[in-house]
């Protein structure tokens, strides 16, 4: 059997955010709802200009009154039978919280762009990963890119592996960090996305023709089955998306985007896990120490929800030291990550430590990881850690309190 072609465009200078608006048109949405909120902005603004611009047709660009009021209506389409794009930030996110959890209670395969952003208060528009990972429990798939061609290539992805399970899919990529950087990107070209999505055929649809009702009241007798079927097809997205990504790889000339990917862990005893933007310095970081001879790597993580336990324990098997980089936090309770590895079996035979750091955009800095990667290998970080934390700051902020 001869290889798939291969269709990759030429790579162009472009922000971040107009990349995915012009791969999200490339997909064919025919409903778009949308409201702005930074740092996604930008991303509807570009899918805007390219429906009024004739560039994607046959879509109907909705302008809404809030972000409840966007996914509401992702519902509404999405249900009777249109392909169904959005994107939103931070508070916006939150703001939809309660519609999150009927798209994906309902299986509409609605997909949707977080360009993640710190939560207030105090108010904060600069980015960290809080706002989906306090959506973490919403039934909705979720994907981390590490960059933005990651994020570009991740949309044709989530779109098929969406409709393929009737599953909702986040792509979250680092508000500013990426949705605002220019930098060489391949857009997919649309006979490239066309080979690899094909039209969208609903598994259900509202229908006057022939009435009948979706969302309806569950009882006890049922609503336990209906979370188990949710939660298999979860399961079932952890086998399919790896297959898809390999698919689409083969078609764009680039290397597959998986689960989760291990760097540099030949012989490493101190392993940092990461999700997002942060794997780019942390990479060049390990390098830096592996010349130094420390016995370092890294596992980035792309898809948190399903969360693959059983990939990053096989990436983590020979690992004795975990220091997981969290870009959130649970308050009283800690890392989000940290808490998701060890259930998955992972501190069972390695030491785990959590590093929260980034919160609200505070830079995580080459210098920071040299040091944290340093005190790891030395055994020196405690079982959590707040990275570059402003200690003579929460000293008078302590004694104040403390009526001193």
């Amino acid at each position: 059997m001869s290889p798939e072609p291969t269709l990759a465009a030429a790579r162009r200078p472009l922000e971040g955010s107009r990349a995915v608006a012009e791969t999200v048109a490339r997909c064919r949405p025919q409903v778009v709802p949308a409201y702005p909120i930074s740092p996604q902005t930008h991303i509807v603004e570009g899918v805007g200009a390219l429906v009024r611009g004739g560039e994607l047709e046959h879509c109907e660009f909705v302008t809404v009154e809030s972000e409840f009021g966007a996914m509401s209506v992702c519902i509404g389409a999405s249900a009777a039978g249109a392909r169904t794009y959005t994107a939103t930030s931070s508070q916006g996110l939150l703001f939809m919280a309660e519609a999150l959890y009927n798209a994906s209670g309902l299986g509409l395969p609605i997909v949707m762009t977080v360009a993640n952003r710190a939560l207030g208060a105090p108010i904060n528009i600069w980015n960290d990963q809080s706002d989906s990972l306090s959506q973490r429990d919403s039934g909705w798939i979720q994907l981390y890119a590490r960059d933005s061609q990651a994020a570009c290539d991740l949309h044709p992805i989530a779109f098929r592996l969406a409709e393929e399970l009737s599953v909702p899919v986040m792509v979250c990529m680092d508000g500013f960090v990426l949705t605002h950087a220019v930098e060489p990107l391949d857009v997919p070209g649309q006979e490239v996305v066309d080979g690899f999505l094909p039209p969208y055929a609903p598994c259900q649809v509202l229908d006057p023709a022939a009435p009948l009702s979706i969302g309806a009241m569950v009882g006890p007798e049922a609503f336990t089955e209906v979370r188990y079927l949710a939660h298999h097809r979860m399961e079932t997205a952890v086998q399919r998306f790896p297959e898809l990504a390999r698919r689409y790889a083969k078609l764009v000339g680039r290397p597959a985007e998986d689960l989760a990917r291990g760097y540099r862990l030949e012989d490493a005893r101190t392993v940092v896990v990461a999700m997002g933007s942060v794997l780019g310095t942390l990479e060049d970081v390990v390098d830096e120490a592996r010349g130094r001879g420390l016995a370092v790597g890294a596992v980035e993580l792309t898809c948190f929800r399903p969360f693959p336990a059983g990939k990053l324990r096989e990436l983590l098997v020979d690992a004795e030291h975990v220091v997981v980089l969290e870009r959130a936090l649970s308050v009283g309770s800690g890392g989000i990550l940290t808490a998701e590895l060890a259930a998955a079996g992972v501190g069972a035979h390695a030491r785990i430590t959590t590093v929260i750091a980034g919160l609200g955009g505070r830079p995580v800095t080459a210098k920071a990881l040299r040091k944290l990667i340093a005190d790891a290998t030395a055994r020196r970080l405690p079982p959590m850690e707040f990275l570059d934390l402003d200690h003579d700051l929460l000293r008078r902020v302590h004694a104040r309190e403390n009526g001193r």
